[in-house]
Protein backbone atom coordinates (compact mmCIF):
# COMPACT_ATOMS: atom_id res chain seq x y z
CA UNK A 1 0.00 0.00 0.00
CA UNK A 2 1.38 3.30 -0.52
CA UNK A 3 -0.24 7.11 0.30
CA UNK A 4 -1.05 9.02 -2.41
CA UNK A 5 0.68 12.38 -2.39
CA UNK A 6 -1.54 15.58 -1.88
CA UNK A 7 -1.41 16.12 -5.91
CA UNK A 8 -3.00 13.29 -6.62
CA UNK A 9 -6.14 12.65 -8.34
CA UNK A 10 -8.50 9.73 -7.64
CA UNK A 11 -9.97 9.92 -11.33
CA UNK A 12 -6.42 9.74 -12.90
CA UNK A 13 -4.74 6.73 -11.24
CA UNK A 14 -2.97 4.47 -14.03
CA UNK A 15 -4.94 1.76 -12.86
CA UNK A 16 -7.93 2.92 -12.89
CA UNK A 17 -7.51 4.38 -16.78
CA UNK A 18 -6.01 0.73 -17.54
CA UNK A 19 -9.35 -1.11 -16.14
CA UNK A 20 -12.12 1.15 -17.49
CA UNK A 21 -9.90 0.83 -20.52
CA UNK A 22 -10.09 -2.74 -20.74
CA UNK A 23 -14.00 -3.25 -19.25
CA UNK A 24 -14.71 -1.05 -22.59
CA UNK A 25 -13.24 -2.66 -24.76
CA UNK A 26 -14.61 -5.83 -23.09
CA UNK A 27 -17.94 -4.97 -22.96
CA UNK A 28 -19.76 -5.74 -26.16
CA UNK A 29 -18.03 -9.59 -25.41
CA UNK A 30 -19.11 -9.73 -22.14
CA UNK A 31 -22.58 -8.28 -22.81
CA UNK A 32 -23.02 -10.95 -25.96
CA UNK A 33 -21.86 -14.03 -23.37
CA UNK A 34 -25.04 -12.88 -20.88
CA UNK A 35 -27.63 -12.94 -24.00
CA UNK A 36 -28.88 -9.47 -23.20
CA UNK A 37 -26.53 -7.89 -25.51
CA UNK A 38 -29.28 -5.68 -27.55
CA UNK A 39 -30.95 -4.50 -23.81
CA UNK A 40 -28.02 -3.86 -21.73
CA UNK A 41 -27.97 -0.39 -22.91
CA UNK A 42 -26.55 1.67 -19.78
CA UNK A 43 -30.15 2.85 -18.46
CA UNK A 44 -31.15 2.66 -14.97
CA UNK A 45 -33.99 -0.12 -16.30
CA UNK A 46 -31.22 -2.51 -17.71
CA UNK A 47 -30.04 -2.38 -13.65
CA UNK A 48 -32.74 -5.30 -13.58
CA UNK A 49 -31.03 -7.50 -16.02
CA UNK A 50 -27.77 -7.44 -14.50
CA UNK A 51 -29.73 -7.93 -11.35
CA UNK A 52 -31.31 -11.44 -12.34
CA UNK A 53 -27.69 -11.98 -13.64
CA UNK A 54 -26.24 -11.48 -10.53
CA UNK A 55 -28.63 -13.55 -8.78
CA UNK A 56 -28.38 -16.40 -11.27
CA UNK A 57 -24.42 -16.09 -10.33
CA UNK A 58 -23.58 -16.18 -6.91
CA UNK A 59 -26.10 -17.50 -4.40
CA UNK A 60 -24.23 -15.30 -1.38
CA UNK A 61 -21.55 -11.65 -1.15
CA UNK A 62 -18.73 -13.80 0.17
CA UNK A 63 -19.16 -16.28 -3.11
CA UNK A 64 -19.91 -13.16 -5.09
CA UNK A 65 -17.04 -11.46 -3.59
CA UNK A 66 -14.64 -14.83 -4.25
CA UNK A 67 -15.40 -14.86 -7.80
CA UNK A 68 -14.80 -11.23 -8.20
CA UNK A 69 -11.62 -11.65 -10.52
CA UNK A 70 -14.00 -13.44 -13.35
CA UNK A 71 -14.15 -11.63 -16.83
CA UNK A 72 -18.26 -12.00 -15.72
CA UNK A 73 -17.68 -10.00 -12.23
CA UNK A 74 -15.52 -7.13 -13.39
CA UNK A 75 -17.93 -6.25 -16.70
CA UNK A 76 -20.81 -6.61 -14.18
CA UNK A 77 -19.12 -3.94 -11.86
CA UNK A 78 -17.93 -1.62 -15.05
CA UNK A 79 -21.44 -2.01 -16.07
CA UNK A 80 -22.92 -0.95 -12.72
CA UNK A 81 -20.49 2.05 -12.30
CA UNK A 82 -20.99 2.98 -15.66
CA UNK A 83 -24.91 3.47 -14.90
CA UNK A 84 -24.01 5.17 -12.00
CA UNK A 85 -21.49 7.96 -13.62
CA UNK A 86 -23.77 8.30 -16.46
CA UNK A 87 -27.55 8.74 -14.59
CA UNK A 88 -26.13 10.19 -11.76
CA UNK A 89 -23.34 12.71 -12.80
CA UNK A 90 -20.17 10.44 -10.81
CA UNK A 91 -16.97 9.73 -12.08
CA UNK A 92 -14.69 6.25 -11.52
CA UNK A 93 -12.76 7.50 -9.03
CA UNK A 94 -9.44 4.85 -6.92
CA UNK A 95 -9.47 6.38 -3.78
CA UNK A 96 -7.35 5.94 -0.35
CA UNK A 97 -8.57 3.50 2.60
CA UNK A 98 -11.31 5.23 4.82
CA UNK A 99 -9.31 4.70 7.54
CA UNK A 100 -5.50 4.06 6.59
CA UNK A 101 -5.30 6.77 3.91
CA UNK A 102 -3.63 4.34 2.28
CA UNK A 103 -4.27 3.53 -1.77
CA UNK A 104 -4.79 -0.68 -0.99
CA UNK A 105 -3.77 -2.56 -4.17
CA UNK A 106 -6.24 -2.11 -6.94
CA UNK A 107 -8.37 -5.65 -7.33
CA UNK A 108 -5.89 -7.46 -5.13
CA UNK A 109 -6.34 -10.60 -6.53
CA UNK A 110 -3.47 -12.05 -4.14
CA UNK A 111 -4.16 -10.93 -1.52
CA UNK A 112 -6.92 -10.49 1.75
CA UNK A 113 -9.69 -8.24 0.13
CA UNK A 114 -11.95 -5.92 2.29
CA UNK A 115 -15.72 -6.35 1.39
CA UNK A 116 -15.32 -3.01 -0.73
CA UNK A 117 -12.54 -3.39 -2.96
CA UNK A 118 -11.82 -0.88 -5.90
CA UNK A 119 -12.45 1.43 -8.01
CA UNK A 120 -15.90 3.67 -6.84
CA UNK A 121 -17.77 5.96 -8.34
CA UNK A 122 -18.69 9.02 -6.62
CA UNK A 123 -19.29 12.95 -6.98
CA UNK A 124 -16.86 14.85 -8.92
CA UNK A 125 -16.25 17.82 -6.52
CA UNK A 126 -17.09 15.67 -3.47
CA UNK A 127 -14.56 13.35 -1.83
CA UNK A 128 -16.90 11.75 0.56
CA UNK A 129 -19.68 10.65 -1.91
CA UNK A 130 -18.54 7.63 -2.88
CA UNK A 131 -20.32 4.00 -4.12
CA UNK A 132 -18.26 1.00 -4.72
CA UNK A 133 -19.79 -1.42 -7.62
CA UNK A 134 -18.71 -4.26 -6.05
CA UNK A 135 -19.93 -3.73 -2.76
CA UNK A 136 -23.73 -2.56 -4.90
CA UNK A 137 -23.56 -6.18 -6.33
CA UNK A 138 -22.82 -7.89 -3.07
CA UNK A 139 -25.49 -5.65 -1.16
CA UNK A 140 -28.24 -7.38 -3.84
CA UNK A 141 -27.59 -10.73 -2.56
CA UNK A 142 -28.44 -9.94 1.58
CA UNK A 143 -31.33 -11.38 2.86
CA UNK A 144 -30.94 -10.52 6.25
CA UNK A 145 -29.28 -7.24 8.21
CA UNK A 146 -27.09 -7.99 11.05
CA UNK A 147 -29.96 -8.23 13.57
CA UNK A 148 -31.86 -10.75 11.31
CA UNK A 149 -34.65 -7.93 9.64
CA UNK A 150 -35.16 -8.98 5.98
CA UNK A 151 -33.35 -7.08 3.36
CA UNK A 152 -34.57 -6.92 -0.23
CA UNK A 153 -32.41 -4.62 -2.00
CA UNK A 154 -32.13 -3.93 -5.41
CA UNK A 155 -29.94 -2.36 -7.93
CA UNK A 156 -32.33 -0.31 -9.43
CA UNK A 157 -33.58 0.33 -5.30
CA UNK A 158 -29.81 1.45 -4.92
CA UNK A 159 -29.78 3.60 -8.24
CA UNK A 160 -33.21 5.44 -7.15
CA UNK A 161 -31.53 5.67 -3.15
CA UNK A 162 -27.70 5.62 -3.55
CA UNK A 163 -27.45 7.46 -0.72
CA UNK A 164 -30.12 6.70 1.81
CA UNK A 165 -30.07 4.87 5.17
CA UNK A 166 -33.82 3.34 5.58
CA UNK A 167 -32.40 3.17 9.48
CA UNK A 168 -33.49 6.68 11.07
CA UNK A 169 -31.96 6.07 14.24
CA UNK A 170 -29.14 8.90 13.83
CA UNK A 171 -26.36 6.82 12.14
CA UNK A 172 -24.73 8.10 9.30
CA UNK A 173 -24.42 5.51 6.74
CA UNK A 174 -21.37 4.53 5.33
CA UNK A 175 -21.66 4.27 1.58
CA UNK A 176 -19.21 1.38 1.51
CA UNK A 177 -21.63 -0.97 3.14
CA UNK A 178 -20.92 -0.50 6.64
CA UNK A 179 -21.90 1.63 10.02
CA UNK A 180 -19.41 4.35 10.88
Amino acid sequence: MTEPDKTYDPTRHPDLLRWIGERQHDHERWAEQTSYAGVLDFTPASLGIVDDLIREFANSMEELTDQRMTAFIQGAIWYVGEVFRRHRKMVWKYIPDIVSGELEPFFDAAGETSALDHPCVGAPDDPESYLYPLNVLRRILLTQDEVGNPVEETLSSIFDQPFDDDEDDGEELDPTGGWR
